[in-house]
């Protein structure tokens, strides 16, 4: 009896849960690097607006997943925060934000991870390693702007300027970051115009930019040549905040590596095997600009 070269490679099954998530470039992302890195990798999407279950069917997804025998899912909005409660344990960064983006079965147990904050640290670790890190503005306090503020931490970022339209989340953002790093470095602001003058850069973690939501998130005065710019934003590619900061002279870091990171860090995760994420950072772009 043969067997085919295809039945005897590994194979990794995996998911993304959340809603709206057909554009998703998770899948083709995840399965191109399995195929690659010699495994039979499957990623499938379940999507609750698809499915047309409302956000509470999360524990039937996770329990669908285990009996199918997924090796993990990547999870995604509205469900980061309400699939805490489903978990078996959190990993460290997890429960720190009180977020989970990957979650891994393994031995009857549901563990759950937080790697978007990786993906933007090693993005900017890799496309911004010698900027000045004396002081940075935040511009966006709800999920991304959670795991983006961690991420500037671990960076060294001295002092973070924290501004969102909800205030109070600006505020319990700055608050969460000193009382987890045990130092004043972050904090909340009303006045983004008059941050920018002192700070060396900007991170933007808000859906201004994307393709819905054209637009800068800032005047465009404020902006100067010496500062850098990190936006979090990667459809489209060039945004026009990014296409600002590069007309200035700007150093400018587009959003497109934190979601390769991300995925780069749940894909080993889910296999054990270390994905290579330069490959991944040119299909990634290969697939926006596809899109």
């Amino acid at each position: 009896m043969t067997v085919s070269n295809e039945t005897m490679k590994r194979a990794v099954l995996v998911g993304l849960i959340g809603a709206d998530i057909q554009t998703s470039k998770s899948p083709a992302l995840h399965e191109r690097e399995g195929v690659l890195q010699g495994l039979n990798y499957r990623y499938e999407l379940l999507d609750l607006a698809e499915r047309g279950l409302p956000a509470t069917a999360l524990p039937d997804l996770l329990a669908e997943e285990e009996t199918r025998g997924f090796a993990g899912s990547n999870i995604t909005h509205p469900c980061k925060q309400t699939v805490i409660p489903h978990l078996t344990d959190l990993s460290e960064d997890a429960r720190m934000l009180g977020a989970v983006n990957t979650v891994v079965f393994k031995d009857g147990k549901r563990t759950g991870h937080n790697t978007d904050w990786y993906g933007f640290y090693e993005n900017f670790r890799r496309g911004l390693p010698d900027v000045p890190r004396r002081r940075a503005v935040l511009l966006g306090a709800g999920g991304a702007g959670v795991a983006v503020g961690h991420a500037a931490m671990k960076l060294g970022i001295e002092r973070l300027s924290i501004f969102d339209q909800d205030a109070s989340r600006a505020g319990r953002l700055a608050k969460d970051l000193n009382s987890r790093f045990s130092a004043e470095r972050a904090f909340a602001i009303t006045d983004v115009g008059e941050a920018m003058r002192s700070a060396d850069g900007l991170i933007h973690a808000t859906p201004t930019g994307m393709k819905n939501h054209p637009g800068l998130p800032i005047e465009e005065s404020w902006l100067e040549r010496r500062h850098w710019v990190a936006d979090i934003v990667y459809m489209p590619l060039v945004t026009e905040l990014l296409a600002l900061a590069t007309r200035l002279g700007c150093r400018a870091l587009p959003g497109g590596g934190m979601t390769v990171f991300q995925a780069a860090a749940a894909f080993k995760l889910f296999s054990g095997i270390e994905p290579d994420a330069e490959r991944m950072t040119a299909h990634f772009t290969e697939l926006c600009r596809a899109s």
